[in-house]
């Protein structure tokens, strides 16, 4: 479901909307907003993030010698996910992402909708992300 005003948006994202995402703002197009639901130090890290509209992150890879990647669980509004060289899906609530480690991708809110969704950093070895690229304008507003 779309949902374009931030009221109506708030009482659907169930795990809150958090805190602005400054300290990774220059990773994303637009403003997101991070509340996390674990510790890093509780052996499995959770967060619900949530985008503005038109908000996405930049293109990045998840890499990890072994296991690692990450998951995505779909909480509200509309949003993109995509893989290099693939088309982008549509997000929903209730739609689960898994990202295996080294595949480049990006996700994101639609243009017309918040969108939310839980982030778990899936367990692995020597596991770090790296950011790459914006996704330009003109590959977002071609969805």
């Amino acid at each position: 479901m779309k949902i374009m005003d931030k009221a109506a948006f708030e009482e659907q994202n169930v795990f809150g909307l958090g805190a602005p995402n400054d300290a990774f703002a220059r990773y994303f197009a637009g403003r997101s907003y991070l509340n996390p639901l674990t510790r890093p130090e509780d052996g499995l890290f959770l967060a619900n993030v949530t985008f503005e509209p038109g908000c996405r992150n930049n293109w990045h890879i998840h890499h990890a010698s072994e296991g690692g990647g990450q998951l995505l669980i779909c909480t509200a509004g509309e949003g993109w996910y995509q893989e290099e060289g693939k088309e982008a899906v549509s997000l929903e609530p209730g739609r689960v992402i898994v990202i295996p480690a080294e595949v480049k991708h990006w996700h994101g809110a639609k243009r017309d909708s918040w969108f939310s969704h839980i982030a778990v950093e899936m367990p692995g070895e020597v596991c770090s992300n790296e950011w790459c690229e914006p996704v330009s304008d003109a590959e977002y507003e071609a969805l």
